[in-house]
């Protein structure tokens, strides 16, 4: 059996690539990340650095996944700096930046590296709309996000409700890695 580590602190990242991993004969383990993340102008640039150092500097295949957001009315900010901006702009003070145009998406970026060169990427992007309103208690932009086709916030909503959106760049990756 092949092992393979998917570099994340996130249980929702987590969670989304086993449910991809379950029918192969590979076993998935986490790898806490405290490695250096670069700034990058795709979200993609950001996993494949990750992944091929840290599939250098350890010696062992690795996955890293990046997520970014882009919100239409603001010019597809923020972009590969989601996680920062999350950080330090409250959900409230978005909202008023935001007049008409409600809509925007996710990149969701995927690299794999292992240690002798190999590097295979995904990325897709999954339709979002935001809320006019916070809703759901996790997280500070996940109470006004929401998937296109949902009547919930990202927030409102459990990990295991949204594992079929969040993981398909998990079973592409697990595809390739049968064959």
């Amino acid at each position: 059996m092949k092992t393979i580590y998917l570099i994340t602190n996130n249980p929702g990242k987590l969670l989304a690539a086993k449910s991809a991993f379950q029918d192969t004969n590979i076993e998935l383990k986490q790898l806490k990340s405290n490695f250096p993340e670069i700034q990058a102008d795709t979200s993609l640039e950001i996993a494949r650095y990750t992944a091929v150092n840290v599939a250098k500097e350890k010696n062992i295949p690795v996955i890293r996944e990046d997520h970014s957001l882009f919100i239409n009315e603001l010019s597809k900010f923020p972009g590969p700096y989601t996680s920062y901006y999350d950080k330090n702009i409250p959900a409230e003070k978005l909202l008023k930046l935001i007049r008409k145009n409600y809509t925007g998406y996710f990149e969701i970026s995927l690299a794999y590296a292992e240690p002798k060169g190999l590097i295979k990427t995904f990325t897709y992007q999954v339709p979002i709309k935001i809320s006019k309103g916070l809703k759901g208690n996790r997280g500070n932009w996940n109470k006004i996000l929401m998937l296109k086709d949902s009547n919930k916030t990202i927030a409102e909503s459990t990990e295991e409700e949204n594992t079929h959106v969040w993981n398909k760049n998990f079973k592409k990756l697990a595809e390739y890695l049968k064959k």
